[in-house]
């Protein structure tokens, strides 16, 4: 062992999961212990992580909101609504984010929702995204030119959707991998 492994160990303090030193197998009690803080670790990681993109959606789903209520008393006035002025009626803006709107809350559901069955309300979230998506797009062709700077508007439910469907699964697959070395804990005897 090299003198800088040495001080690096001294001043990163003992880590106990840090055991490449340490010849002796770890006995059962000791696998028990770490597989149960590594679920712990992953229930509390999991939860963070599903409540910062929650917040997110939920986030965006507000903006949208605000988007409907300024299009309804002040018709045009947003910026990314008027370029649509002259191909569709005031209440196609309207309704457009009210679809996004229910597109993030259900991925939002999905999110918070704790059973396995949360990952149909992605599904949900992914098809309204993707309604969405089409309406906009439909009309930003037919805009006499391609703005780019709305671009978003058909994006945003979606990669939302989709950023929650990636996370569900990363979450899953990890949790996934606790189970596996779950099964894999061995019997170790002393001699």
């Amino acid at each position: 062992m090299s003198i800088a492994t040495t001080w690096w160990r001294r001043r990163r303090g003992k880590d106990p999961l840090d055991e490449a030193d340490d010849p002796l197998p770890m006995d059962s009690q000791e696998q028990e212990e770490m597989v149960k803080s590594f679920e712990k670790k992953h229930v509390q990681q999991s939860l963070l992580w599903r409540r910062v993109f929650a917040g997110l959606l939920f986030s965006y789903a507000g903006f949208m909101i605000y988007c409907v209520f300024n299009q309804a008393w002040f018709p045009w006035e947003l910026r990314f609504h008027a370029y649509f002025m002259e191909e569709m009626h005031p209440g196609m803006p309207i309704l457009f984010d009210l679809v996004a709107v229910v597109a993030c809350l259900l991925a939002v559901k999905g999110l918070l929702q704790k059973s396995s069955s949360s990952k149909k309300f992605f599904w949900y979230s992914s098809y309204v995204s993707l309604l969405v998506a089409v309406f906009w797009i439909v009309y930003m062709l037919s805009l006499p030119r391609f703005r780019w700077d709305v671009v978003w508007l058909p994006l945003a439910p979606l990669g939302g959707a989709a950023l929650c469907l990636y996370v569900d699964h990363l979450l899953s697959e990890s949790l996934e991998d606790i189970n596996k070395l779950k099964t894999y804990m061995y019997n170790y005897k002393a001699l």
